[in-house]
């Protein structure tokens, strides 16, 4: 496979060789690729939840966000830590 770059790419690549800890061209090339591949996934996984959200909204499944709402939520997540924290002591 062959890919053209600009000018400010191809510099960036050289860089990266350079000083970035990459052995070759392609190193960089596939990082990059690895990079986009990860972004797109969170991309679709955030729309889908987003998608959800909008069904749930739309269906009524959800309930306000309020300040006693709020209170509940990070009180679960307390008594969850101090869960996990006992669990993980010897």
């Amino acid at each position: 496979m062959n890919v053209s770059l600009s000018d400010d790419l191809v510099e960036f690549v050289t860089q990266q060789t350079r000083e970035g800890g990459y052995t070759n061209q392609s190193e960089v090339v596939r990082e990059g690729l690895r990079l986009l591949r990860m972004q797109q996934q969170k991309r679709r996984a955030l729309l889908a939840a987003l998608e959800a959200g909008a069904t749930d909204a739309a269906a009524e499944r959800v309930r306000p966000l309020t300040d006693d709402a709020l209170r509940q939520i990070a009180a679960r997540g307390r008594r969850t830590a101090e869960r996990r924290a006992k669990e993980s002591r010897p």
